[in-house]
């Protein structure tokens, strides 16, 4: 089936061939109008114009390409220095990164759970953040908080017992801490000793030792 273009392009080339053929005058005169050829042309201009700004069709199963976001440059470092202390009813844990008191509000991210925090701030000086620490014991999460300060994060863990005294902030810590402890010695009977330490130089001794 001929598109509508084409009729009009078909409509004038039969105008001019039927210019070409007649000799009668009023034939031609109303063949040549020049309103009649040119609406014609116009018409056909349009449709040119309009199919070439028409958007190509997807054939079949064919999905039209998908817009991709800019990519950002940079990389996530893993944050492990921190200090903290505690209080009646917080823990404060201070994590020191130059520079985040400029960070825009939205980049600096703490999510909380019952038992840890989760800490990410990004688009910093090129680079991104992350901290992930796991408690020993368990906090509030709706009273648990964070702010920023120059050159500082400092996460707010309510506790969930208040009052009570954190040993250690984290299981890890705590491991760490017992492992370092040196073990307790046996206590022994001080002459038990003395007599061990003669029996060993008698019979490691020669006969003159003896």
């Amino acid at each position: 089936m001929a598109s509508a273009l084409d009729k009009l392009q078909n409509n004038l080339e039969e105008v001019r061939m039927l210019l070409e053929k007649t000799s009668r005058k009023r034939v031609r005169d109303a063949l040549t109008a020049k309103q009649k050829q040119n609406k014609i042309e116009t018409e056909i201009k349009n449709k040119m114009q309009q199919k070439s700004w028409k958007k190509p069709e997807l054939l079949g199963n064919e999905k039209p390409a998908a817009v991709c976001a800019p990519i950002t440059t940079g990389y996530t470092m893993k944050i492990s220095n921190y200090r903290w202390d505690q209080f009646h009813k917080f823990l404060k844990i201070y994590i020191t990164l130059m520079g985040v008191h400029q960070v825009t509000t939205e980049n600096v991210q703490v999510h909380f759970t019952e038992r840890s925090f989760d800490l990410l701030v990004k688009n910093l000086n090129g680079k991104s953040y992350s901290m992930i620490m796991n408690l020993l014991k368990s906090m509030s999460v709706e009273g648990s908080s964070k702010k920023v300060k120059t050159d500082t994060v400092l996460v707010l863990c309510r506790k969930k017992a208040e009052n009570t005294r954190w040993e250690y902030l984290t299981k890890v810590e705590k491991e760490c801490k017992e492992k370092e402890k040196p073990s307790e010695a046996i206590e022994t009977d001080p002459s038990e000793g003395l007599m061990n330490v003669l029996k060993k130089i008698y019979e490691d001794g020669d006969d003159d030792m003896k």
